[in-house]
């Protein structure tokens, strides 16, 4: 389903996010001075990061469509069309993540502001209004063929995934604005935002698999059975959130603000930088 192809993705993602860390770490404190060695790691770092951001804004869109307008958005909703929407994430944000993070110019301002508008601001945007939609349309009884107790738990399951969005993308984004509007802010005070924002952001890859997946009843009965613990199933918030789906749908001194040199410079060259 639509909704599996864009989770495989955002797993995709995390994942990579994750992988990318323990190479961080090596180049950070290992290769010093070696530009070569850190610019395809940060370029990954934030080329993941950002498709995270992209793909958590397709989920949610595709859940406003299963709940709110499943009669509308069969043709939309079909893998096909998820398929070729993941392949305009990749290219679009490799893209404009490669375009930031590797043109130098006289006006680094504009290109992180355009990253800002682009990945986060208008993703935000779409994930807030989408997010209040669902739960209007999750607060009417007659929607759904669940209790008032389980509707008011998928709106929870809906708010919580907004408040990490916020919690672990903004703090990053608003410092590269800071940045690039300050260029003379204390270098010390600059890298320890932009280290406690990076540890946000990765922090996203972590509670990801708990808000879309352990949450969820299927993955509890799972559990539950490999313990030889056995009951019956109870939809969980996660469920009823998807449950319309299912029944009438398809079935990181001055990063990212002085070209790629400066962008390098302080994870190549190690704390001192």
């Amino acid at each position: 389903t639509p909704s599996v192809i864009y989770t495989i993705n955002l797993v995709v993602t995390d994942l990579l996010v994750g992988l990318s860390l323990p190479t961080r770490f090596a180049v950070y404190y290992g290769a010093r001075g070696c530009l070569r060695c850190a610019f395809p790691h940060v370029l990954g770092y934030f080329l993941n990061m950002h498709c995270s951001i992209l793909f958590l804004t397709c989920i949610c869109v595709d859940r406003y469509l299963a709940i709110v307008r499943p009669e509308g958005s069969r043709r939309c909703r079909q893998p096909a069309c998820a398929r070729a929407v993941c392949a305009f994430v990749w290219l679009a944000a490799g893209a404009v993540t490669l375009s930031v993070l590797g043109v130098t110019g006289s006006r680094p301002c504009c290109r992180v502001f355009a990253l800002t508008v682009l990945e986060f601001l208008l993703p935000l945007l779409v994930i807030s209004v989408f997010t209040g939609r669902i739960m209007c349309a999750l607060s009417r009884p007659g929607l759904l063929h669940q209790g008032r107790q389980r509707r008011v738990r998928a709106m929870q399951l809906l708010l919580t995934v907004l408040i990490i969005f916020l919690v672990c993308f903004t703090p990053f984004h608003a410092r590269q604005v800071a940045v690039a509007l300050w260029p003379d802010m204390p270098h010390h005070t600059s890298l320890v935002v932009y280290h406690v924002a990076v540890t946000l952001s990765s922090l996203n890859s972590c509670m990801d698999p708990i808000v879309y997946c352990f949450v969820t009843s299927g993955f509890q009965a799972t559990v539950r059975g490999l313990f030889g613990q056995h009951g019956e199933r109870e939809p969980s918030s996660g469920d009823v959130v998807s449950m319309h789906r299912s029944s009438k749908g398809s079935g990181r001194h001055h990063i990212l603000s002085a070209g790629p040199h400066a962008l390098t410079q302080a994870l190549a060259n190690g704390p001192e930088a």
